[in-house]
């Protein structure tokens, strides 16, 4: 604790913006990685059975699995489309479309906050390299080399130091993670057009063929 004190100490008042940075960053990424560990292990294998199920002609079977797992953002496109009573193809499909795009904010979720901390981070730990130079300067006395503003001195390179690295590293956490969970986001939309495409196909060939027994009764 000591060493984490003496830290802060030397990083200058820069430091404290980048703790509540960090500290902000580990709770938002805390919350994504269980977002996205629930959808990784259970959309796909869903949407499959639903898919299955429909291509089976048991609709009420699909609309069951899709209504127990609501909570997936596949389910929820699913069952926008689904749930039309007799849609023609091109309803069917802008359901899909509009569903799924209500659901891209939720995928999206905190990627903004992770922009701006990525940006400023390392801001602040510029300025602080900048303040802690200011210290270095005015105390600097070159005709009075032994004076005790010497100590001044190497406290100012120290927070300058200090509060580059500290920005630095709370970017680069940051960054890894985000970048992650944009990979994980450019993915799931991928399988939400390639999933949404095989409903709107099937859809369409049931619409084709005159079976109407796929829209559900209200």
């Amino acid at each position: 604790m000591n060493n984490i004190g003496n830290l802060f100490t030397a990083g200058g008042v820069v430091m404290w913006p980048l703790l509540g940075f960090s500290i902000l960053a580990v709770a938002l990424i805390i919350e994504r990685i269980v977002f996205w560990v629930k959808i990784n292990n259970r959309q796909n294998r869903v949407v499959r059975e639903v898919l299955q199920l429909y291509r089976l002609d048991n609709v009420v079977g699909a609309l069951d699995k899709l209504q127990q797992n609501a909570d997936l953002p596949m389910s929820r496109i699913f069952l926008a489309a689904l749930e039309l009573e007799e849609p023609t193809p091109e309803e069917f499909r802008l359901a899909l479309e509009s569903e799924a795009q209500a659901e891209i904010p939720l995928l999206k979720r905190f990627q903004n906050i992770f922009d701006t901390i990525i940006g400023l981070a390392p801001l602040l730990g510029l300025l602080g390299t900048v303040l802690g130079l200011i210290i270095s300067f005015e105390s600097l006395d070159i005709g009075d080399v032994g004076s005790t503003k010497t100590s001044n001195v190497t406290g100012g390179i120290s927070q300058a130091l200090v509060s580059t690295a500290s920005g630095l590293i709370v970017a680069i956490f940051t960054l890894f993670f985000a970048n992650s969970f944009r990979g994980l986001y450019m993915r799931q939309i991928a399988w939400i057009q390639e999933y949404g495409g095989q409903l709107e196909l099937l859809y369409r060939r049931r619409y084709e063929r005159g079976d109407r027994s796929y829209a559900p009764t209200r």
